[in-house]
């Protein structure tokens, strides 16, 4: 039994801007210089190459791909209609790439092509709660075998070559059980010991999947674990007062941002300010959300092609939709998209006019996220 205390005072998302700023280390992981240790986590059917170049634009020093299924990887051809998952360019470099899987052998192949497309640092993902994902033993059911999951960082550390660090992505636990607190310090421990450069977790369990809040006092507890080792944390951070609350209330050494990120990649400059003690910037105009919204458009279209583009697109409408004065009416233009005509139709509309736009509700973020986003 893992024996770190567990009664710990509740830690949670900021509520304030920061009135003075700890300075933030720089995040280095293994020999890939990341820079501003608040970075893009992997969204699955989000974080595509449009997202990431966004975020890298607006703030992100590192991104991560959508998370990718090792047997689809060691399968894949060259095909025009699956040729998005492995598209990176060097404007968003460093990018990492998040691989999903069950098998040990089989993982570290998947983990090999991902080195071959270019992909700077590999990621294993053993936080996914998506139900259909834990009854394939992949994501979040390695938590609960450690042997396996061991096994499987293992193979991929062996073969993935030494330059190119390997992290892991974990929730604290299948559960709230003793049984489940230890098979996640064996795996944390174990994960370490076999090489990892470094390891990220939700302060959430894989049944809690995104219900309840983000145990952040865990991952105060996790660091103090670990000591030097690199730890990431995630969970609950949709302002850039949340990052920098993550890190000054658990000290881990950096935050990954998922659902906060999306329609709002605006968070990796605000958060980038508040670091600098400076005041927390205005939210952007509608004038500076529209030149996003059609530049995003655009390399959505370029990747994916002018007939599948539209459709793709809604999900991500949906989500700038929150920074919107009028986001229930902006929402529902969005869900009706079919075509780069329909997406100016609802930017002139809603758009046309400057004015200021608003900072993200988290309580809306939450409520309007789906459980089948992989982390």
């Amino acid at each position: 039994m893992n024996t770190a205390a567990t009664n710990q005072t509740p830690l949670a998302p900021s509520t304030e801007t920061p009135s003075a700023v700890k300075p933030l280390k720089p995040l280095k992981i293994g020999n890939v210089e990341i820079g501003f240790p608040i970075v893009q986590a992997a969204l699955s059917g989000y974080s595509d190459w449009p997202m990431r170049v966004i975020a890298k634009r607006l703030g992100a020093p590192y991104t991560i791909c959508e998370v990718m299924l090792d047997e689809f990887l060691v399968n894949l051809k060259e095909r025009k209609r699956t040729s998005h998952f492995l598209h990176i360019s060097d404007e968003e470099e460093p990018v990492g790439g998040q691989l999903m899987g069950a098998e040990p052998d089989q993982f570290a192949a998947g983990a090999v092509k991902l080195v071959q497309a270019g992909f700077h640092i590999i990621d294993i993902n053993f936080g996914c709660p998506v139900k259909k994902v834990l009854g394939r033993c992949r994501g979040g059911f390695h938590l609960s075998q450690p042997a396996v999951a061991l096994e499987i960082i293992q193979k991929t550390r062996d073969n993935v070559p030494s330059e190119i660090p390997v992290t892991v992505k974990m929730r604290r636990g299948i559960d709230d059980t003793e049984e489940s607190r230890d098979q996640f310090f064996e795996i944390l421990d174990g994960a370490f010991a076999i090489g990892v450069d470094a390891i990220t977790v939700h302060g959430r369990t894989v049944k809690q999947r995104y219900v309840g809040p983000s145990k952040w006092e865990f991952l105060k507890e996790v660091k103090q674990h670990i000591g030097d080792n690199l730890l990431l944390g995630s969970g609950d951070l949709f302002t850039a007062a949340d990052c920098l609350a993550m890190i000054d209330q658990t000290g881990v050494d950096g935050v990954t941002v998922a659902r906060g990120a999306i329609g709002n990649p605006w968070i990796f400059n605000q958060a980038r300010a508040l670091a600098a003690g400076k005041p927390l910037p205005d939210p952007p105009t509608l004038h500076q959300q529209k030149e996003v919204l059609l530049e995003h458009y655009r390399l959505a279209e370029e990747l994916y092609g002018p007939d599948r583009v539209g459709r793709l697109m809604r999900k991500f409408g949906i989500k700038y939709a929150i920074l919107h004065p009028e986001h229930d009416a902006v929402r529902s233009a969005f869900v009706k998209v079919a075509n780069m005509d329909q997406w100016k139709v609802a930017l002139d509309q809603f758009y046309s006019a400057d004015g200021p736009g608003c900072h993200p509700n988290g309580k809306m973020h939450k409520a309007q996220s789906s459980n089948q986003h992989c982390g």
